[in-house]
């Protein structure tokens, strides 16, 4: 008898953080633990190129995805960069509360300026994003880099030092997950519960010799 072949079906992929459904194809929900997706959300933020790369989760047969990169698209930055004008950038590892990440700042200052204000710019710009980083989880700072919150808050403190014409995240990575403290806890916890009926057998045999 020919045994029939199994065919692969499509199964829908939430991405919460930009409100889309897409779908990947695959034998089982299981198979779509860990693949990746790129998307190209230019229409989105109405002409803004950013590409974004997500993985996927399944939890209670249900497939999410879960933001792990997003990059600004070169042709873009290249449209923003003018005669008359400089900038600045500049690259470097910083810890949010949940995930070690890549960061890379992408500043455009009106006129052209000296080596000395480009360096305070840089260091200013290093100092903020450490500081904002520290408060929020990754999915928080890569939803408010969606809403544009983050180069907001960013462009109005580097302002003080000299005006920008273009305040950006060039590239946001993560490079590797935190565990939090609660979950840390957790498994402390759990050694407690363990070691409970070890102490009630410790009393029950000292009631023992007691009565003896």
């Amino acid at each position: 008898m020919a045994i029939a072949k199994k065919k692969k079906k499509f199964f829908d992929v939430e991405m919460s953080i930009i409100n889309r459904d897409t779908q990947l194809q695959a034998m089982n929900i299981s198979e779509l633990e860990g693949r990746e997706i790129k998307y190209d959300l230019t229409r989105i933020l109405k002409g803004k190129s950013i590409l974004m790369n997500f993985k996927v989760k399944v939890k209670d047969d249900k497939a999410i995805s879960i933001p792990k990169e997003i990059k600004l698209m070169p042709y873009y930055l290249r449209r923003m960069v003018r005669k008359g004008t400089d900038y600045v950038e500049d690259s470097f590892v910083v810890e949010c509360k949940d995930a070690e990440m890549h960061v890379k700042p992408f500043i455009i200052t009106r006129r052209k300026v000296s080596r000395a204000v480009k360096n305070a710019v840089r260091k200013n710009a290093k100092e903020e994003l450490i500081n904002y980083f520290k408060t929020k989880t990754s999915e928080e700072i890569f939803e408010e880099i969606l809403r544009n919150r983050l180069q907001k808050t960013l462009s109005m403190k580097l302002k003080k030092i000299y005006p920008l014409s273009l305040c950006e995240i060039r590239s946001l990575k993560i490079m590797k997950e935190i565990e939090t403290k609660k979950e840390a806890k957790e498994p402390k916890e759990a050694k407690k519960e363990e070691k409970a009926p070890e102490e009630d057998k410790k009393e029950e045999t000292k009631e023992d010799s007691q009565k003896e």
